[in-house]
């Protein structure tokens, strides 16, 4: 008898923890964009790959501390993989920003591929040939400024550079926007009034 009630609270007890782990695997992480502190830009970029045509593009977008729209960009960039587009998206976005006479201030680089972030900062080894010279033109960029950092976002923190890298597949030539273009406005806003968009895990 006892032998039952063991295997039956046993059975319980673990149903109990199965239900427990898989709500806890299954509640959103809530993202949002953030904006950057007063004196900072903040470059958000992102690299797109069309994996039945293998065509890449990039994207990216800058703001100030009141998440005002300071320049978009895109363009494509031709056959490549993603791995290379998001890194060719930054350099772009860093060349850009000094290009446009931001140099003289702080920038904070955000994108959604972890690896990058990594490679950039905690300067793990890369053996792409290609992501190499990327890398090494974006060390040279960085310290152009006054102070920098890279860190990682979910996608869904990530939109408005994502928009633009999506954009850069119809583009025959690189395009650059002073003024927001109405295909990001609405996300423009949502970042600026801090809206939430949830993650499953």
């Amino acid at each position: 008898m006892s032998m039952i009630f063991n295997k039956i609270c046993s059975s319980h007890i673990f149903k109990r923890l199965l239900i427990r782990n898989c709500h806890k695997k299954t509640e959103p992480i809530k993202v949002s964009w953030k904006k950057p502190e007063i004196g900072w830009k903040k470059l958000n970029f992102d690299g797109s790959c069309k994996w039945e045509t293998g065509k890449a593009s990039i994207g990216g977008v800058v703001r100030d501390h009141n998440a005002q729209f300071l320049f978009g960009y895109a363009e494509s960039i031709g056959k490549s993989n993603s791995t290379v587009a998001e890194f060719a998206a930054l350099r772009r976005g860093l060349e850009l920003v000094l290009e446009n006479g931001y140099s003289d201030g702080d920038i904070w680089v955000e994108g959604d591929y972890k690896t990058l972030v990594e490679i950039i900062m905690l300067k793990k080894d890369v053996k792409c040939v290609e992501v190499q010279k990327h890398v090494s033109c974006i060390k040279v960029l960085l310290p152009e400024f006054r102070n920098f950092f890279v860190t990682h976002v979910y996608r869904q923190g990530n939109r408005v550079a994502d928009k633009f890298a999506r954009i850069g597949h119809e583009l025959e030539r690189p395009k650059i926007w002073h003024i927001c273009p109405s295909e990001v406005v609405g996300i423009v806003k949502d970042d600026a009034n801090g809206k939430v968009v949830l993650r499953m895990r």
